[in-house]
C-alpha cells in the first residue's frame, strides 16, 4: 500500500476544511464515509449524479482539505474520514456539520 500527499495533522487548517465541507457533493461524500468507513472512493461515490472526472476532483479536495485520508492499493484508492484528527484540532465540528446534513436531508425527503 502507498499514500498519497495529503497534509500532516499540523498543517489541517480550518478555512480549508470548511471550504471542502461547503460544497454539496463533498458534504455528501464525508456524510457516506461517516457512515460507511473507509470505501473504494468510486463505490461509496458512485450513485452521485457526476463525471468520474468530477467526483475524483471531490475527492482530491477533501483529501488536500485534510478531511480524508488516501491510501493506495493496488489500482483501488481506499478513502476513510481523518475524523480524530478534525475531532483534537476542531472537536465537535465534523458531528455538527454531519448533524446539520443529515436533518437538511431529513427534511428536503
Amino acid at each position: 500500500m502507498r499514500e498519497v500527499s495529503q497534509p500532516a495533522t499540523e498543517a489541517i487548517r480550518l478555512v480549508e476544511v470548511l471550504r471542502a465541507l461547503a460544497d454539496p457533493v463533498r458534504l455528501e461524500l464525508v456524510h457516506r464515509l461517516d457512515r460507511m468507513g473507509e470505501d473504494v472512493c468510486n463505490t461509496i461515490g458512485g450513485d452521485i449524479d457526476v463525471h468520474q472526472t468530477t467526483l475524483s476532483h471531490h475527492y482530491r479536495v477533501l483529501r488536500e482539505a485534510g478531511v480524508t485520508w488516501t491510501t493506495i492499493q493496488g489500482r483501488s484508492r481506499l478513502v476513510r474520514l481523518r475524523r480524530d484528527d478534525l475531532e483534537t484540532l476542531f472537536p465537535g465540528l465534523l458531528d455538527s456539520v454531519l448533524s446539520a446534513h443529515r436533518r437538511t436531508a431529513d427534511a428536503a425527503s
